[in-house]
């Protein structure tokens, strides 16, 4: 048997914003080697993602698709909550 592999792009990252209507901003980090130097360094890239109850609060950290552009700017939809954001 041979395994499907899943063609949509999934990434998990942190809510830094709930502010807009059916969207949250997630913001997503990784470490690469720099090509030259060859350090590791920090990158991070935000991304807009549909959130139809709003139901992501800030400080989150949840998983997103790529889906069919949703508007200007948005084509990630929210797939699910990995983890709560803690109560300070």
């Amino acid at each position: 048997m041979t395994e499907k592999t899943s063609l949509t792009r999934t990434l998990i990252g942190k809510v830094v914003s709930d502010k807009r209507s059916k969207t949250v901003t997630v913001l997503v980090e990784r470490r690469v080697k720099h090509e030259l130097y060859g350090k590791i360094v920090g990158k991070s890239s935000k991304y807009h993602a549909h959130d139809e109850n709003g139901s992501y609060h800030m400080g989150d950290m949840v998983e997103i698709t790529e889906s069919r552009p949703l508007s200007k700017t948005k084509n990630w939809v929210v797939t699910r909550l990995v983890e709560k954001a803690v109560l300070v």
